[in-house]
């Protein structure tokens, strides 16, 4: 925005306006997705935010100069450019450094966008940890608990139990101090509940997976999994093309395929025309999931999955459940920011409670919005849960999903999917 209204304002005499307020916008964003100009954490130092705005703005410099040769811009002066350029390092940086400090205020004295942690182990490493989060409000850590994992009066039972009680976001355990076997207990309890855990390291190769290290002030922390989409500029793609992609179908399909199927759907059978139903989504949060009514109504469409041959379907139902159009209302839960169009499927609140205790990680889907289609079901895994091995199968693609998102990915899932729609599924009843 900033870029763009200086632009606008001052006297630069650029020859095609359009052309120029394009390549500006195209030049910062696929930079600052390079410098990860976007990726500022809590923990983060002056001297970092310092060194992405040198970064960003070094690459932008060069950009927009090679914009007067590749463009042939007699008219721009590089007078003009240069003081266009230290106006925007000047406004960007305030803006920048203005929205820091008021974070760390506001954790500081509100005490808003907090964390609750919890340590796991004592020893010197975790005991300059505690510090930290003691000595630096404004990180936004609170710091509840310590459990020694040597002291008798403490197992693993009890913390976990503490965590669970006391609405625990986080967990940093001491690798020093644990098994392999402690660790992977840990592990699956924190994706099992939805909690954040990461990692003291000592001074060994403790493990084989790629890790990601992280500063809080100078006691490194590892963190365990990586998700694509807690990155600012990530998800902001993600976002951007879920509105637009929305819009699309909204304006271009919905708008005209809706009172059709209206029409359709009440001629056969009494009842609404949309279908809402309670579903989790990001953050294990419960939303109403819309669909067109493809089921005469019933008291059990809430408990009860869609199974083969099933007697509540109605025939324009049998039709648009095939060809997945009743799915297609959801693009307005996109555009309301309570899903994805590419993601891990909601499920069913009861299904959810079900399989939250009895298949081992199914609560990591959680840590992204659902989506309307996603990497699971164009692998064959949709509809009707038959057997242990089809929500096994999916929980595996769901995080895989989760841990290896791309922009290429969702597109390539999205054309799988629409080709599915045409071919038709076998589980697609």
């Amino acid at each position: 925005m900033v870029i763009n209204l200086l632009a606008y304002y001052l006297p630069l005499q650029f020859r095609y306006p359009l052309l120029f307020h394009s390549y500006v916008t195209v030049a910062w964003t696929v930079i600052a997705f390079k410098v990860q100009f976007y990726s500022i954490y809590r923990y983060s130092k002056v001297t970092h935010v310092l060194a992405l705005l040198f970064r960003q703005f070094f690459f932008f410099f060069l950009i927009q100069y090679a914009f007067i040769g590749f463009f042939k811009q007699p008219n721009m002066s590089r007078l003009a450019i240069a003081e266009y350029l230290l106006i925007s390092l000047v406004l960007v940086s305030t803006i920048k450094f203005l929205n820091y400090y008021i974070l760390m205020k506001y954790r500081e004295r509100i005490k808003g966008n907090i964390r609750n942690v919890v340590v796991l182990g004592k020893n010197k490493k975790t005991d300059q940890l505690i510090s930290v989060f003691k000595e630096h409000p404004e990180y936004g850590y609170n710091f509840v608990k310590q459990f020694s994992l040597k002291d008798e009066d403490y197992n693993v039972e009890t913390c976990f139990e503490f965590i669970l009680n006391n609405k625990i976001d986080e967990i940093y355990c001491s690798v020093s101090e644990v098994s392999n076997s402690l660790t992977i207990k840990i592990i699956n309890f924190a994706d099992n509940n939805l909690r954040t855990v990461k990692f003291l390291p000592d001074n060994k190769n403790i493990f084989s997976k790629k890790l990601k290290f992280e500063y809080y002030d100078y006691i490194p922390v590892l963190s365990l999994r990586d998700i694509p989409l807690d990155n600012p500029i990530n998800a902001f793609i993600k976002r951007t093309f879920d509105i637009a992609f929305s819009l699309l179908v909204i304006l271009g399909l919905l708008s005209w395929l809706t009172p059709i199927l209206a029409l359709l759907i009440t001629l056969e059978s009494k009842g609404p025309v949309f279908f809402r139903q309670t579903r989790n989504g990001i953050d294990n949060r419960e939303f109403y999931c819309y669909k067109f009514r493809s089921m005469a109504p019933n008291k059990n469409a809430d408990d009860i999955q869609a199974t083969k041959n099933d007697m509540r379907v109605t025939k324009i139902g049998r039709f648009i459940r095939k060809t997945s159009i009743d799915e297609l209302p959801q693009f307005y839960n996109v555009l309301f920011g309570t899903m994805s169009v590419v993601g891990p499927r909601p499920h069913m609140v009861k299904h959810t409670n079900e399989y939250a205790s009895s298949v081992d990680k199914y609560m990591v889907r959680h840590f992204v919005k659902p989506g309307i289609t996603g990497l699971a079901q164009v692998r064959g895994y949709r509809g009707e849960v038959e057997t242990e091995s089809d929500i096994q199968n999916r929980i595996k693609f769901d995080i895989f999903y989760i841990e290896n998102w791309s922009i290429f990915l969702d597109l390539k899932i999205i054309v799988q999917t629409i080709l599915n729609a045409f071919k038709g599924e076998e589980k697609a009843y």
